[in-house]
């Protein structure tokens, strides 16, 4: 004898589907507030860098114009003292390993803020979809319970998936792709 399986009522569905989505809203919360403090650091990131790099290029740009100077000052010189020390103060304008100041070393400096902050921005979109991606499970979620319907809550479930999948390209940037 096997005994037939009564469908269940809207009341017991109902309660079926809350013991699940309230675990499930907790960790899609966490996916996303995690998302969003790590999203935050790569737009500081990116913005610190570049405010960095404007700076340091301000600084080359200054340290441009004062070997400019120097250099016409040295045209003007006849003294050989003078002349030898604008020649050095020209030369540590161009380069200055001792101090990371010289125009050489600030470029090049600028050139890897900007660089840093690029790697940054890489980041960002993915970040930003898997956000998205993330509030609409949540969104799916609460309107699994309200209408009762165990096939949104997985439709939930998938949507979560795919943004925590977005989430860790956002981390690791583990597919070659750039948007």
């Amino acid at each position: 004898m096997t005994e037939e399986k009564k469908p269940l009522s809207r009341s017991e569905r109902e309660a079926q589907i809350k013991d699940k989505a309230g675990w499930v809203i907790t960790v899609i919360a966490c996916l996303l507030a995690a998302n969003t403090y790590i999203a935050n650091n790569f737009s500081s990131k990116a913005t610190t860098n570049l405010i960095k790099a404007n700076d340091t290029y301000s600084f080359y740009q200054a340290k441009s114009i004062k070997q400019s100077i120097a250099e016409g000052q040295l045209e003007d010189t006849k003294d050989p003292k003078r002349r030898e020390q604008l020649e050095a103060k020209i030369a540590r304008y161009e380069s200055d390993p001792a101090s990371g100041e010289g125009k050489r070393e600030l470029l090049a400096k600028a050139r890897s803020l900007e660089a840093e902050r690029d790697e940054a921005k890489l980041h960002s979109p993915w970040l930003t979809f898997s956000g998205m991606a993330l509030q609409f499970a949540i969104v799916l979620l609460s309107a699994s319970i309200l209408a009762v319907s165990m096939k949104m809550f997985k439709w939930s479930i998938a949507v979560s998936a795919f943004g925590a999948l977005l989430l860790s390209q956002g981390i690791w940037l583990w597919l070659p792709l750039s948007l």
